[in-house]
Protein backbone atom coordinates (compact mmCIF):
# COMPACT_ATOMS: atom_id res chain seq x y z
CA UNK A 1 0.00 0.00 0.00
CA UNK A 2 1.45 3.73 -1.31
CA UNK A 3 2.37 5.22 1.84
CA UNK A 4 1.52 8.78 3.04
CA UNK A 5 4.19 11.80 3.56
CA UNK A 6 3.78 15.61 4.06
CA UNK A 7 5.06 18.00 1.80
CA UNK A 8 5.82 21.94 1.12
CA UNK A 9 2.92 21.37 -1.62
CA UNK A 10 0.27 21.53 0.61
CA UNK A 11 -2.74 22.09 -1.90
CA UNK A 12 -4.22 20.65 -5.36
CA UNK A 13 -2.19 22.60 -7.00
CA UNK A 14 -0.29 25.59 -4.75
CA UNK A 15 2.36 26.36 -2.28
CA UNK A 16 2.72 28.25 0.83
CA UNK A 17 6.31 30.56 1.27
CA UNK A 18 7.82 31.36 4.82
CA UNK A 19 10.53 33.88 5.27
CA UNK A 20 11.80 35.69 8.50
CA UNK A 21 10.15 39.09 8.38
CA UNK A 22 9.48 42.21 10.73
CA UNK A 23 6.40 44.66 10.86
CA UNK A 24 8.36 46.56 7.97
CA UNK A 25 8.54 44.46 4.64
CA UNK A 26 11.95 44.80 2.55
CA UNK A 27 13.15 42.05 -0.32
CA UNK A 28 13.60 42.43 -3.48
CA UNK A 29 13.70 46.22 -3.45
CA UNK A 30 9.72 46.03 -1.79
CA UNK A 31 9.76 48.46 1.19
CA UNK A 32 6.50 48.62 3.15
CA UNK A 33 4.90 50.25 5.93
CA UNK A 34 2.56 48.13 7.46
CA UNK A 35 0.51 50.56 9.46
CA UNK A 36 -0.06 53.20 6.17
CA UNK A 37 -3.47 53.57 5.24
CA UNK A 38 -4.07 55.70 2.37
CA UNK A 39 -7.64 55.91 0.23
CA UNK A 40 -7.10 58.20 -2.65
CA UNK A 41 -5.97 56.53 -5.80
CA UNK A 42 -3.16 59.09 -7.01
CA UNK A 43 -1.50 59.11 -3.88
CA UNK A 44 2.30 59.36 -4.25
CA UNK A 45 3.42 58.27 -0.44
CA UNK A 46 5.41 55.33 -1.24
CA UNK A 47 7.37 54.46 -4.46
CA UNK A 48 9.37 50.99 -4.43
CA UNK A 49 11.73 50.26 -7.48
CA UNK A 50 12.47 47.11 -8.60
CA UNK A 51 15.66 46.59 -11.21
CA UNK A 52 15.99 43.95 -13.97
CA UNK A 53 18.30 43.00 -16.71
CA UNK A 54 16.41 42.44 -20.23
CA UNK A 55 18.48 41.43 -23.33
CA UNK A 56 21.45 43.67 -21.59
CA UNK A 57 20.01 46.89 -20.95
CA UNK A 58 18.80 47.50 -17.13
CA UNK A 59 14.90 48.62 -16.62
CA UNK A 60 13.19 50.02 -13.68
CA UNK A 61 9.93 49.28 -13.01
CA UNK A 62 8.39 51.58 -10.15
CA UNK A 63 5.74 50.95 -7.71
CA UNK A 64 3.50 53.28 -5.60
CA UNK A 65 1.41 51.99 -2.61
CA UNK A 66 -2.03 54.02 -2.90
CA UNK A 67 -3.98 52.21 -0.39
CA UNK A 68 -4.00 49.64 2.38
CA UNK A 69 -7.35 49.18 3.86
CA UNK A 70 -9.34 46.15 5.41
CA UNK A 71 -12.78 44.90 3.81
CA UNK A 72 -15.12 43.78 6.18
CA UNK A 73 -18.60 41.22 5.44
CA UNK A 74 -21.40 43.82 4.27
CA UNK A 75 -23.60 42.04 6.66
CA UNK A 76 -22.09 40.67 10.19
CA UNK A 77 -21.74 37.20 10.59
CA UNK A 78 -24.69 35.42 13.13
CA UNK A 79 -23.83 34.92 16.40
CA UNK A 80 -24.19 31.49 16.21
CA UNK A 81 -21.75 31.37 13.49
CA UNK A 82 -19.23 32.66 15.69
CA UNK A 83 -16.94 29.49 16.07
CA UNK A 84 -16.20 27.89 12.79
CA UNK A 85 -13.94 24.38 13.28
CA UNK A 86 -11.36 23.10 11.19
CA UNK A 87 -11.34 19.41 9.98
CA UNK A 88 -8.27 16.77 11.36
CA UNK A 89 -6.61 17.87 8.09
CA UNK A 90 -7.06 21.42 8.11
CA UNK A 91 -5.12 21.03 11.74
CA UNK A 92 -1.73 19.90 10.99
CA UNK A 93 -1.93 22.56 7.54
CA UNK A 94 0.86 25.54 8.16
CA UNK A 95 -1.21 28.99 8.13
CA UNK A 96 1.08 30.54 5.67
CA UNK A 97 -0.60 31.99 2.52
CA UNK A 98 -1.03 30.53 -0.69
CA UNK A 99 -0.78 33.11 -3.52
CA UNK A 100 -2.68 33.33 -6.48
CA UNK A 101 -1.95 35.61 -9.66
CA UNK A 102 -4.55 36.80 -12.33
CA UNK A 103 -3.54 38.96 -15.39
CA UNK A 104 -6.20 40.92 -17.33
CA UNK A 105 -6.05 42.67 -20.62
CA UNK A 106 -6.26 46.92 -20.43
CA UNK A 107 -10.02 47.64 -19.84
CA UNK A 108 -10.60 50.77 -22.46
CA UNK A 109 -10.42 54.25 -22.61
CA UNK A 110 -9.82 56.76 -19.70
CA UNK A 111 -7.84 53.89 -17.94
CA UNK A 112 -7.24 55.90 -14.45
CA UNK A 113 -10.45 56.79 -14.38
CA UNK A 114 -11.94 53.25 -15.36
CA UNK A 115 -9.33 51.40 -12.13
CA UNK A 116 -10.86 53.70 -9.99
CA UNK A 117 -14.34 52.51 -10.42
CA UNK A 118 -12.84 49.18 -10.82
CA UNK A 119 -11.34 49.46 -7.58
CA UNK A 120 -14.56 50.69 -5.62
CA UNK A 121 -16.72 47.89 -7.14
CA UNK A 122 -14.23 45.24 -6.10
CA UNK A 123 -14.18 46.81 -2.57
CA UNK A 124 -17.77 46.36 -2.59
CA UNK A 125 -17.83 42.79 -4.21
CA UNK A 126 -15.61 41.66 -2.07
CA UNK A 127 -17.47 42.82 1.44
CA UNK A 128 -20.55 40.86 -0.16
CA UNK A 129 -18.82 37.60 -0.91
CA UNK A 130 -17.37 37.63 2.45
CA UNK A 131 -20.91 37.04 3.81
CA UNK A 132 -20.70 33.76 2.35
CA UNK A 133 -17.28 32.79 3.05
CA UNK A 134 -17.21 34.56 6.78
CA UNK A 135 -14.53 32.14 8.09
CA UNK A 136 -12.12 34.28 5.48
CA UNK A 137 -12.74 37.58 7.45
CA UNK A 138 -12.37 36.13 10.69
CA UNK A 139 -9.14 35.29 12.96
CA UNK A 140 -7.37 32.00 13.92
CA UNK A 141 -8.63 31.34 17.13
CA UNK A 142 -6.36 28.41 18.12
CA UNK A 143 -5.25 25.30 15.67
CA UNK A 144 -8.69 23.85 15.75
CA UNK A 145 -11.19 26.96 14.98
CA UNK A 146 -11.47 30.37 13.43
CA UNK A 147 -13.21 33.26 15.17
CA UNK A 148 -15.78 34.50 12.76
CA UNK A 149 -15.68 37.81 14.22
CA UNK A 150 -15.63 40.06 10.85
CA UNK A 151 -12.19 41.50 11.45
CA UNK A 152 -11.87 41.54 7.48
CA UNK A 153 -9.83 40.88 4.63
CA UNK A 154 -6.21 42.98 4.01
CA UNK A 155 -6.81 44.95 0.59
CA UNK A 156 -4.09 46.93 -0.98
CA UNK A 157 -4.03 48.93 -4.15
CA UNK A 158 -0.82 50.09 -6.12
CA UNK A 159 0.14 51.50 -9.27
CA UNK A 160 2.74 50.30 -11.62
CA UNK A 161 5.15 53.36 -13.12
CA UNK A 162 6.91 53.36 -16.12
CA UNK A 163 6.17 50.20 -17.28
CA UNK A 164 4.13 48.06 -19.30
CA UNK A 165 1.82 45.30 -18.84
CA UNK A 166 3.98 43.66 -21.02
CA UNK A 167 7.36 44.06 -19.72
CA UNK A 168 6.37 41.80 -16.75
CA UNK A 169 4.77 38.83 -19.49
CA UNK A 170 7.91 39.32 -21.68
CA UNK A 171 10.14 38.55 -18.81
CA UNK A 172 8.19 36.75 -15.44
CA UNK A 173 10.79 36.40 -12.95
CA UNK A 174 10.92 36.64 -8.99
CA UNK A 175 12.04 39.87 -9.33
CA UNK A 176 9.32 41.42 -11.84
CA UNK A 177 6.23 39.17 -9.89
CA UNK A 178 6.93 39.55 -5.90
CA UNK A 179 5.90 43.17 -5.99
CA UNK A 180 2.84 41.91 -7.23
CA UNK A 181 1.41 40.18 -4.04
CA UNK A 182 0.55 41.48 -0.33
CA UNK A 183 3.71 42.61 1.36
CA UNK A 184 2.22 40.35 4.76
CA UNK A 185 1.58 37.21 2.75
CA UNK A 186 5.15 35.47 2.95
CA UNK A 187 4.64 34.62 6.61
CA UNK A 188 1.07 35.33 8.42
CA UNK A 189 1.73 37.67 11.64
CA UNK A 190 -0.36 36.44 14.83
CA UNK A 191 -3.64 37.65 14.47
CA UNK A 192 -3.09 38.59 10.75
CA UNK A 193 -5.61 38.38 8.26
CA UNK A 194 -6.46 34.87 6.61
CA UNK A 195 -7.37 36.30 2.93
CA UNK A 196 -4.53 39.11 1.49
CA UNK A 197 -5.66 40.62 -1.65
CA UNK A 198 -3.54 43.57 -3.76
CA UNK A 199 -4.60 45.61 -6.84
CA UNK A 200 -2.00 46.31 -9.51
CA UNK A 201 -2.92 49.22 -12.29
CA UNK A 202 -0.95 49.72 -15.08
CA UNK A 203 -0.36 52.61 -17.21
CA UNK A 204 -1.62 50.37 -19.75
CA UNK A 205 -4.98 50.00 -18.50
CA UNK A 206 -4.17 46.09 -17.42
CA UNK A 207 -4.80 45.00 -13.95
CA UNK A 208 -3.35 42.60 -11.72
CA UNK A 209 -5.14 40.69 -8.95
CA UNK A 210 -3.19 38.82 -6.23
CA UNK A 211 -5.81 36.97 -3.65
CA UNK A 212 -3.52 35.08 -0.79
CA UNK A 213 -5.41 32.44 0.97
CA UNK A 214 -3.87 31.14 4.19
CA UNK A 215 -3.74 27.44 3.54
CA UNK A 216 -4.84 26.62 7.19
CA UNK A 217 -8.79 26.93 6.00
CA UNK A 218 -8.72 25.69 2.25
CA UNK A 219 -6.76 24.09 -0.58
CA UNK A 220 -6.04 25.61 -4.15
CA UNK A 221 -10.17 24.34 -5.16
CA UNK A 222 -11.46 26.31 -2.20
CA UNK A 223 -8.99 29.59 -3.33
CA UNK A 224 -10.10 29.72 -7.01
CA UNK A 225 -13.64 28.83 -5.94
CA UNK A 226 -13.46 31.89 -3.46
CA UNK A 227 -12.04 34.30 -6.44
CA UNK A 228 -14.67 32.64 -8.89
CA UNK A 229 -17.62 33.65 -6.46
CA UNK A 230 -16.01 37.02 -5.93
CA UNK A 231 -15.46 37.69 -9.46
CA UNK A 232 -19.28 36.40 -10.22
CA UNK A 233 -20.69 38.74 -7.42
CA UNK A 234 -18.23 41.61 -9.37
CA UNK A 235 -19.51 40.83 -12.41
CA UNK A 236 -23.25 40.54 -11.68
CA UNK A 237 -23.45 43.73 -9.52
CA UNK A 238 -23.81 41.84 -6.05
CA UNK A 239 -26.53 39.41 -7.32
CA UNK A 240 -26.96 36.65 -5.18
CA UNK A 241 -24.83 34.17 -6.28
CA UNK A 242 -26.81 30.66 -7.60
CA UNK A 243 -24.26 28.53 -5.93
CA UNK A 244 -23.08 28.72 -2.33
CA UNK A 245 -19.58 27.82 -0.41
CA UNK A 246 -19.86 24.07 1.29
CA UNK A 247 -18.40 25.35 4.81
CA UNK A 248 -19.02 22.49 6.94
CA UNK A 249 -18.23 20.02 4.20
CA UNK A 250 -15.04 19.41 6.02
CA UNK A 251 -15.87 19.06 9.22
CA UNK A 252 -18.64 17.15 8.74
CA UNK A 253 -16.88 14.54 6.79
CA UNK A 254 -13.38 14.65 8.48
CA UNK A 255 -14.64 15.93 12.28
CA UNK A 256 -11.32 16.51 14.63
CA UNK A 257 -13.01 14.74 17.31
CA UNK A 258 -11.42 12.83 19.88
CA UNK A 259 -8.48 12.86 17.72
CA UNK A 260 -4.65 13.62 18.77
CA UNK A 261 -3.39 17.18 18.41
CA UNK A 262 -0.37 17.21 16.46
CA UNK A 263 2.17 19.85 15.57
CA UNK A 264 1.06 22.19 12.31
CA UNK A 265 3.45 21.82 9.82
CA UNK A 266 6.46 23.71 9.19
CA UNK A 267 8.30 24.67 6.21
CA UNK A 268 11.15 27.38 5.92
CA UNK A 269 12.54 28.57 2.77
CA UNK A 270 15.46 26.62 0.93
CA UNK A 271 17.64 29.96 0.00
CA UNK A 272 19.67 27.57 -2.13
CA UNK A 273 16.68 27.15 -5.08
CA UNK A 274 16.09 28.52 -8.33
CA UNK A 275 13.11 28.14 -10.05
CA UNK A 276 12.10 27.75 -13.93
CA UNK A 277 8.42 27.73 -15.93
CA UNK A 278 8.65 24.78 -18.52
CA UNK A 279 5.82 25.01 -20.94
CA UNK A 280 4.27 21.76 -22.36
CA UNK A 281 2.33 22.46 -25.88
CA UNK A 282 -0.52 20.29 -26.29
CA UNK A 283 1.00 19.13 -29.41
CA UNK A 284 3.70 17.41 -27.27
CA UNK A 285 1.65 15.96 -24.64
CA UNK A 286 -0.52 14.31 -27.13
CA UNK A 287 2.49 12.86 -28.54
CA UNK A 288 3.70 11.98 -24.76
CA UNK A 289 0.11 10.34 -24.35
CA UNK A 290 0.60 8.32 -27.81
CA UNK A 291 3.67 6.85 -26.51
CA UNK A 292 2.25 5.39 -23.47
CA UNK A 293 -0.91 4.01 -24.62
CA UNK A 294 1.06 2.33 -27.65
CA UNK A 295 2.58 -0.22 -24.69
CA UNK A 296 -0.80 -0.72 -23.52
CA UNK A 297 -1.41 1.69 -20.37
CA UNK A 298 -4.78 2.72 -20.87
CA UNK A 299 -6.12 6.21 -20.56
CA UNK A 300 -3.22 8.09 -19.54
CA UNK A 301 -3.73 11.77 -18.37
CA UNK A 302 -2.24 15.19 -19.28
CA UNK A 303 -0.91 15.15 -15.96
CA UNK A 304 0.18 11.75 -15.50
CA UNK A 305 2.60 11.69 -18.63
CA UNK A 306 4.25 15.82 -17.50
CA UNK A 307 4.55 14.16 -14.16
CA UNK A 308 6.08 11.51 -15.27
CA UNK A 309 8.28 12.63 -17.97
CA UNK A 310 9.73 15.72 -15.50
CA UNK A 311 10.60 12.57 -12.98
CA UNK A 312 12.35 10.66 -15.34
CA UNK A 313 14.32 13.75 -17.07
CA UNK A 314 15.29 14.48 -13.68
CA UNK A 315 16.37 11.21 -12.48
CA UNK A 316 18.40 10.58 -15.64
CA UNK A 317 19.95 14.34 -15.98
CA UNK A 318 21.00 14.60 -12.09
CA UNK A 319 22.45 11.46 -12.18
CA UNK A 320 20.22 9.34 -9.88
CA UNK A 321 18.58 6.03 -9.47
CA UNK A 322 14.83 5.19 -9.69
CA UNK A 323 15.54 2.78 -7.06
CA UNK A 324 16.75 6.00 -4.18
CA UNK A 325 14.10 8.59 -6.19
CA UNK A 326 10.74 8.87 -4.94
CA UNK A 327 7.63 10.45 -5.93
CA UNK A 328 5.19 12.65 -4.21
CA UNK A 329 1.62 13.42 -5.37
CA UNK A 330 -1.23 15.71 -3.83
CA UNK A 331 -4.47 13.63 -4.23
CA UNK A 332 -7.99 15.88 -4.12
CA UNK A 333 -10.00 13.59 -1.36
CA UNK A 334 -13.00 15.30 -3.46
CA UNK A 335 -13.35 13.00 -5.94
CA UNK A 336 -12.77 9.95 -4.52
CA UNK A 337 -14.76 9.71 -1.35
CA UNK A 338 -17.81 7.41 -1.61
CA UNK A 339 -19.97 9.49 -2.27
CA UNK A 340 -18.05 12.31 -3.92
CA UNK A 341 -17.70 15.55 -2.34
CA UNK A 342 -19.01 18.79 -3.70
CA UNK A 343 -16.33 20.44 -5.39
CA UNK A 344 -17.59 23.74 -3.78
CA UNK A 345 -16.92 22.15 0.00
CA UNK A 346 -14.43 24.53 1.74
CA UNK A 347 -11.27 23.19 3.43
CA UNK A 348 -8.45 20.54 2.98
CA UNK A 349 -10.20 18.25 1.30
CA UNK A 350 -6.05 16.70 -0.02
CA UNK A 351 -4.12 14.18 1.23
CA UNK A 352 -0.41 12.94 0.29
CA UNK A 353 0.66 9.42 -1.57
CA UNK A 354 4.21 8.96 -2.24
CA UNK A 355 4.99 5.96 -4.25
CA UNK A 356 9.15 4.71 -5.55
CA UNK A 357 7.98 3.65 -8.62
CA UNK A 358 10.76 1.01 -8.97
CA UNK A 359 11.10 -2.21 -7.02
CA UNK A 360 14.52 -3.67 -8.74
CA UNK A 361 17.93 -2.60 -9.92
CA UNK A 362 17.00 -1.62 -13.04
CA UNK A 363 18.45 1.54 -14.28
CA UNK A 364 16.44 2.64 -17.01
CA UNK A 365 12.84 3.40 -16.69
CA UNK A 366 10.30 3.73 -19.75
CA UNK A 367 7.61 6.52 -19.72
CA UNK A 368 4.67 3.73 -20.34
CA UNK A 369 6.16 1.89 -16.97
CA UNK A 370 6.66 4.98 -14.71
CA UNK A 371 2.77 6.04 -15.50
CA UNK A 372 1.38 2.55 -15.07
CA UNK A 373 3.02 2.48 -11.70
CA UNK A 374 1.69 6.06 -11.06
CA UNK A 375 -1.72 4.44 -12.27
CA UNK A 376 -1.55 1.55 -9.95
CA UNK A 377 -0.85 3.76 -7.10
CA UNK A 378 -3.33 5.95 -7.56
CA UNK A 379 -5.77 3.15 -7.63
CA UNK A 380 -4.43 1.55 -4.32
CA UNK A 381 -4.77 4.76 -2.56
CA UNK A 382 -8.34 4.96 -3.82
CA UNK A 383 -9.04 1.81 -2.46
CA UNK A 384 -7.97 2.82 1.31
CA UNK A 385 -7.87 6.20 2.13
CA UNK A 386 -11.80 7.11 1.01
CA UNK A 387 -12.42 4.27 3.27
CA UNK A 388 -10.23 4.97 6.33
CA UNK A 389 -10.57 8.55 6.48
CA UNK A 390 -14.36 9.17 5.88
CA UNK A 391 -16.70 6.09 5.42
CA UNK A 392 -18.76 3.76 7.51
CA UNK A 393 -15.46 1.97 7.94
CA UNK A 394 -13.56 4.92 9.61
CA UNK A 395 -10.50 3.88 11.19
CA UNK A 396 -9.05 6.62 13.95
CA UNK A 397 -6.04 4.63 14.44
CA UNK A 398 -5.02 4.99 10.83
CA UNK A 399 -5.70 8.75 10.91
CA UNK A 400 -4.11 9.34 13.76
CA UNK A 401 -0.64 7.58 12.26
CA UNK A 402 -1.03 9.54 9.13
CA UNK A 403 -1.55 12.74 10.60
CA UNK A 404 1.56 11.64 12.95
CA UNK A 405 3.67 11.25 10.00
CA UNK A 406 2.18 14.49 8.01
CA UNK A 407 3.35 16.44 11.06
CA UNK A 408 6.66 14.88 11.80
CA UNK A 409 7.76 14.83 8.23
CA UNK A 410 10.32 17.19 7.38
CA UNK A 411 10.61 18.13 3.30
CA UNK A 412 13.23 15.71 1.43
CA UNK A 413 15.94 16.18 4.39
CA UNK A 414 14.46 12.92 6.09
CA UNK A 415 15.41 11.33 2.31
CA UNK A 416 18.45 12.61 2.14
CA UNK A 417 19.82 11.40 5.55
CA UNK A 418 19.21 8.07 3.80
CA UNK A 419 20.69 8.73 0.64
CA UNK A 420 17.49 8.71 -1.18
CA UNK A 421 15.60 12.02 -2.83
CA UNK A 422 12.12 12.82 -3.05
CA UNK A 423 10.71 14.58 -6.26
CA UNK A 424 7.36 16.96 -4.72
CA UNK A 425 4.71 16.83 -7.33
CA UNK A 426 1.11 19.11 -7.25
CA UNK A 427 -1.28 19.86 -9.98
CA UNK A 428 -4.09 22.44 -10.21
CA UNK A 429 -4.58 21.45 -13.64
CA UNK A 430 -8.37 21.64 -14.63
CA UNK A 431 -8.80 24.28 -11.95
CA UNK A 432 -11.41 27.71 -13.10
CA UNK A 433 -8.50 29.64 -12.94
CA UNK A 434 -9.21 30.73 -15.96
CA UNK A 435 -12.87 31.39 -15.73
CA UNK A 436 -12.45 34.18 -13.32
CA UNK A 437 -14.07 36.95 -15.34
CA UNK A 438 -15.00 39.88 -13.03
CA UNK A 439 -17.02 41.70 -15.95
CA UNK A 440 -13.94 43.15 -18.22
CA UNK A 441 -12.92 39.94 -19.50
CA UNK A 442 -11.27 36.48 -18.54
CA UNK A 443 -7.30 36.49 -17.46
CA UNK A 444 -4.70 36.13 -19.86
CA UNK A 445 -2.28 34.54 -17.60
CA UNK A 446 -3.00 33.26 -14.35
CA UNK A 447 0.35 32.37 -11.99
CA UNK A 448 1.53 32.17 -8.77
CA UNK A 449 4.52 33.13 -6.77
CA UNK A 450 8.17 31.02 -6.90
CA UNK A 451 8.63 27.86 -5.16
CA UNK A 452 10.90 28.15 -2.37
CA UNK A 453 11.45 24.16 -1.68
CA UNK A 454 13.54 21.95 -3.65
CA UNK A 455 12.46 19.18 -5.98
CA UNK A 456 8.85 20.54 -6.42
CA UNK A 457 6.96 20.86 -9.42
CA UNK A 458 4.14 22.67 -9.82
CA UNK A 459 1.69 21.87 -13.19
CA UNK A 460 -1.04 24.38 -14.25
CA UNK A 461 -3.03 25.21 -17.37
CA UNK A 462 -1.57 26.87 -19.87
CA UNK A 463 -4.40 29.60 -20.95
CA UNK A 464 -5.74 27.42 -23.96
CA UNK A 465 -6.68 24.50 -21.47
CA UNK A 466 -4.80 21.81 -23.06
CA UNK A 467 -1.45 22.41 -22.09
CA UNK A 468 0.42 22.23 -19.17
CA UNK A 469 3.01 24.81 -17.60
CA UNK A 470 4.88 23.22 -14.96
CA UNK A 471 7.13 25.48 -12.42
CA UNK A 472 10.02 23.19 -11.17
CA UNK A 473 12.42 24.27 -8.28
CA UNK A 474 16.12 22.75 -7.42
CA UNK A 475 19.40 24.05 -6.40
CA UNK A 476 20.95 26.21 -8.54
CA UNK A 477 23.63 23.41 -9.46
CA UNK A 478 20.49 20.94 -10.09
CA UNK A 479 18.99 23.30 -12.20
CA UNK A 480 21.93 24.09 -14.62
CA UNK A 481 22.02 20.82 -15.85
CA UNK A 482 18.42 19.57 -15.70
CA UNK A 483 17.14 22.68 -17.76
CA UNK A 484 19.40 22.00 -20.46
CA UNK A 485 18.47 17.91 -20.68
CA UNK A 486 18.47 17.31 -24.15
CA UNK A 487 15.58 14.46 -23.36
CA UNK A 488 13.09 17.36 -21.45
CA UNK A 489 13.52 19.69 -24.20
CA UNK A 490 12.19 17.46 -26.69
CA UNK A 491 9.01 18.14 -25.28
CA UNK A 492 9.04 21.17 -23.18
CA UNK A 493 9.71 24.83 -23.73
CA UNK A 494 11.95 26.72 -21.29
CA UNK A 495 10.59 29.72 -20.66
CA UNK A 496 8.98 30.56 -23.87
CA UNK A 497 8.50 34.21 -23.38
CA UNK A 498 7.32 35.51 -27.01
CA UNK A 499 4.45 33.00 -27.36
CA UNK A 500 2.71 35.12 -24.71
CA UNK A 501 3.65 37.83 -25.39
CA UNK A 502 3.06 37.95 -29.11
CA UNK A 503 -0.59 37.23 -28.91
CA UNK A 504 -0.89 40.38 -26.41
CA UNK A 505 1.04 42.81 -28.19
CA UNK A 506 -1.72 44.93 -30.05
CA UNK A 507 -3.41 45.11 -26.60
CA UNK A 508 -0.14 45.74 -24.44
Amino acid sequence: MPSSFTGPILADGLMSKAHDVGNSKNYEGRSFDHHLHLSKLKCHSCVERSTISKRGHQQTIGMELISRETITPSTPTPSHLRIYPLSFIDHIFIRNYAPSLFFYQPIGVGQECDQRSIICELKKSLSQVLTKYYPFAGRFRDQLSIECNDQGASFLVTMITGAKLSTILQNPTETLLSPLFPDEWELMSPGGSILAIQISCFPCGGLAISVCMSHKVGDGNTLFNFVNDWATMNREKGELLSLTPSLDGGVLIFPQGNLPIFPEIVFAKDNTVVCRRFVFRASKIKSLKAMVSSHGVPNPTRVEVVTAWIYKCAVSALGLTFKTTWMQTVVNLRKIMVPPLLERCVGNMIWWLVLNPVVDKKKERELPELVSKIKEGLSEFRDVYPNKFGGNNKDLSFISECLKQAASAQEPSDFVKKNQTLFIFSSCCKFPMYETNFGWGKPIWVTTSVIPGKNIIYLMDTRDGDGIEAIVSMEEKDMAVFERNEELLQYASLNPNREKCDSLRSLL
